[in-house]
């Protein structure tokens, strides 16, 4: 019996037929599908996706100064110093940036001005090796300083501070020399081992080394004194924080009192060293009314001046911070003043571009170097720790020794610490600005040997990106 039957008829499948009813079957599936076309649909979009890379821009200002000894003015200006001043006592100012000519301008509009923005490099170090010093006929005893402001735009960067020295020349030996120097060549000259160089984090940006902190007497009180005005409403919580983290950097026996203002002035807390009850009077402040700085002022000096806990012997400091202009400048100005003659130490601290930056650093604060800018209420936090980094352990060294000496230390590479008042590196954080000084002296004992030698050297500074590098080595 045959398998391949259809009714009895065998099967005869020839490829054409079997290719023929595959097509057939196609077709009607596709003629099945004409007819059945309106399904439901729904159709969402992700559209303008675009990436775009940060910014990670260093810029610089710096001011420099030569103590080279009085009258000399002209000699200066004949070096290429074009815009030098002579700021008494044989004291030069060198150069700056800004230049002399654009700086009234520049501190005006400091506490708004993006350092970041294309403006800035008209006045900023940005990309181009800068000549701070080219001095002729230095003698022992001259001694010279910068002080350099450093921008990181616009995110948080480790920061790496380098330097070379390129040469150490003995230029000849001319006959005093010749008594007690024989060598000769572009390195041989003995300059730079006679040259003492300090670098340091220069807090206040006032180019002066001060190594010890205020609070180096017998205690400390500190009255914080806090601009609680209706414009403050958006910087409440930023000013809550960065106070309360400055009162943590205290300890006994230093005292601490809170003082807001607005309509007039409160005495939150008195000194006391109960940090708990400082922070708590701090967390309770609210915004509205005026802004009568000198009641503030005045309410805070009686304390550090009378309060149950103040002690005569203690060093007295005042933190005043504001967004504005005080309702009365000319009452805040005597406050200020009274409490300054008074023995009182006044850092300010303007916030935003509606505080009077000016103001605050020629009438407030017990100097210029004590006047500080917090372009934005984030950049609170860092203020208020380099305020106590001054206040509690004075300025701290970033190399010193001979010229030598440092130099070698920079060619190895010295990370900066962001802040100095952190256990840990921490990186710089960015549209802050802060200050390295760099100050070199010819000590005035050294004798012959160094007579017509010559050093060249260079400083530089380095940015890495912080972000997704949290670690306290830089990478190179």
């Amino acid at each position: 019996m045959n398998d391949d039957t259809n009714d009895g008829q065998p099967y005869n499948l020839s490829r054409r037929k079997v290719l023929g009813g595959l097509g057939a079957v196609g077709l009607a599936s596709a003629g099945a599908g004409l007819g059945t076309s309106a399904y439901f649909t729904d159709t969402e979009s992700l559209t303008g996706n675009t990436l775009a890379a940060g910014e990670l821009d260093l810029k610089l200002d710096y001011k420099s100064t030569y103590a080279g000894g009085p009258g000399r003015l002209d000699d200066i200006v004949s070096m290429g110093y074009g815009d030098a001043e002579d700021l008494g006592d044989g004291v030069y100012l060198l150069d700056q940036t800004p230049q002399p000519s654009d700086m009234e301008a520049w501190e005006d509009n400091l506490a708004e001005f993006d350092f970041c923005s294309p403006e800035a490099d008209e006045f900023l170090v940005n990309g181009d090796g800068i000549s701070i010093f080219h001095l002729e006929d230095v003698k022992p005893g001259d001694s010279g300083e910068v002080t350099i402001s450093i921008h990181i735009c616009d995110n948080p960067a480790w920061l790496e501070m380098g330097g070379e020295l390129s040469e150490n020349a003995e230029n000849g030996i001319n006959e005093p020399e010749s008594e007690v120097d024989e060598t000769d060549g572009p390195m041989a000259g003995e300059l730079a081992d006679a040259i003492e160089v300090t670098a340091w984090y220069d807090e206040d940006c006032d180019n002066v080394y001060e190594p010890t902190g205020t609070g180096e007497q017998q205690e400390l009180e500190i009255a914080l004194v806090s601009d609680t005005s209706g414009s403050m409403s958006q910087e409440i919580g930023d000013l809550q924080t960065a106070a309360k983290d400055f009162v943590d950097n205290l300890s006994s026996p230093d005292e601490a009192a809170a003082i807001s203002f607005s309509d007039g002035a409160s005495l939150d807390q008195g000194l006391t060293t109960n940090y708990q009850a400082v922070k708590d009077a701090i967390d309770l402040y609210t915004s509205g009314g005026g802004t009568d700085m000198g009641q503030g002022i005045t309410t805070a000096s009686n304390e550090l001046q009378g309060g149950a806990n103040a002690t005569a012997s203690a060093s007295k400091v005042m933190i005043v911070l504001t967004d504005g202009q005080p309702t009365s400048q000319s009452a805040a100005t005597a406050a200020a003043t009274a409490a300054k003659n008074a023995g009182i130490r006044i850092f300010a601290i303007a916030l935003g571009s509606g505080a009077g930056q000016s103001y605050l650093a020629n009438n407030i604060a017990s100097s210029p170097g004590d006047a500080f800018v917090a372009p934005d209420a984030a950049d609170l936090d860092t203020v208020y720790s380099e305020i106590a980094q001054i206040v509690l352990a004075g300025e701290q060294v970033i190399a010193e020794g001979t010229l030598s000496d440092v130099m070698a230390t920079l060619a190895a590479g010295v990370e900066l610490d962001g802040d100095r008042n952190e256990e840990e590196r921490q990186p710089y954080p960015g549209n802050t600005t802060q200050c390295i000084g760099f100050e070199w002296e010819l000590p005035a004992e050294v004798g012959n040997e160094v007579q017509t030698d010559s050093v060249s050297f260079d400083i530089d500074f380095t940015a890495t990106q912080y972000r997704h590098n949290p670690q306290t080595t830089t990478p190179q």
